[in-house]
């Protein structure tokens, strides 16, 4: 039987070109990322150091445009950091302004309470009888006066005995340099007159006899303001009696600044006003309703 002869191995002697190849490949990469890191953008970096810093502290404190590419900042005599001015830093509430400001707001206040005290002063027999009301807002003052006392049913006409209330508020109100916003308010029921067409007419006609009336007695006819609101402001429901003596009124709104957001709505505006009801004239009878308001 023949004997089988081993084969001798081959070795190769290219073994060392791929260990070779991966090393210098690395070497090539390393050399292109050494590079890239020395070729730093300036714009580039500006843009990404403002993102931080936007993000971590607030916003960027320059409002100059960001240059994007390798064209350094322009840099000025009056710089403090290249591409950023003095004026155009961060800006902070100036403590002088500031306190003038708080200052001046205590003053309206202190103002505003000496004429709420002279007002419910002068008015506190009518304010015990319900007749007149007076609050006051951090931005305004207000007088509510039923028309029950000032005006007959349906009239714009001020009844003889309401001349002495409208002069005892003028005189307080004279003095006060603030804007008068002068409203009439009815109810709901109907009014059909040559004179008074609706509770618009009204409401307004009310209002602006009042304002004659104030001017006559001192009071700067620039300061003040007819506003006209009809029924559409009710402060209690129309249904009953009460309710409709109630919502016909006069309010005088004095206005020591304009009303913040914060503060309550002069008038006592209801939120949801009262749906009206729909009266059915008789049987014979026509459209014209008596005069009301």
């Amino acid at each position: 039987m023949a004997r089988k002869h081993d084969h001798e191995e081959h070795v190769n002697h290219e073994a060392w070109a791929i260990p070779y190849g991966d090393l210098v490949t690395l070497l090539l990469a390393f050399f292109v990322v050494m590079y890239a890191v020395s070729s730093v953008n300036e714009g580039k970096y500006r843009v990404l150091s403002d993102s931080l810093t936007a993000a971590f502290r607030g916003t960027p404190r320059t409002m100059e445009p960001v240059p994007v590419g390798d064209k350094p900042a322009r840099t000025r005599g009056d710089d403090t950091l290249a591409g950023i001015k003095p004026n155009q830093a961060m800006k902070f509430p100036d403590p002088v302004e500031a306190a003038k400001k708080a200052s001046e707001d205590e003053a309206l206040q202190v103002q505003l309470r000496q004429m709420t005290e002279d007002l419910q002063s002068a008015m506190q027999p009518l304010i015990d009888q319900d007749m007149i009301r007076v609050q006051r807002a951090p931005s305004w003052v207000e007088v509510e006066i039923k028309t029950d006392i000032l005006f007959p049913s349906g009239s714009a006409e001020i009844e003889a005995a309401a001349i002495d209330i409208l002069e005892r508020l003028a005189a307080i109100l004279a003095d006060r340099p603030y804007p008068i916003r002068i409203e009439g308010h009815t109810d709901d029921r109907p009014i059909r007159t040559a004179q008074f067409p609706s509770n618009w007419e009204l409401s307004a006609a009310r209002a602006a006899r009042i304002v004659r009336l104030f001017e006559q007695r001192g009071i700067t006819a620039s300061r003040m303001v007819v506003a006209g609101m009809g029924e559409n402001q009710p402060l209690a429901d129309n249904s009953t009696p009460e309710g409709r003596n109630r919502n016909r009124r006069v309010a005088l709104v004095i206005l020591g600044t304009p009303p913040a957001p914060t503060d309550p709505m002069p008038g006592g505006i209801a939120p949801e006003p009262p749906v009206p009801a729909v009266a059915t004239p008789a049987p014979g009878t026509t459209g014209t309703t008596e005069a009301t308001g």
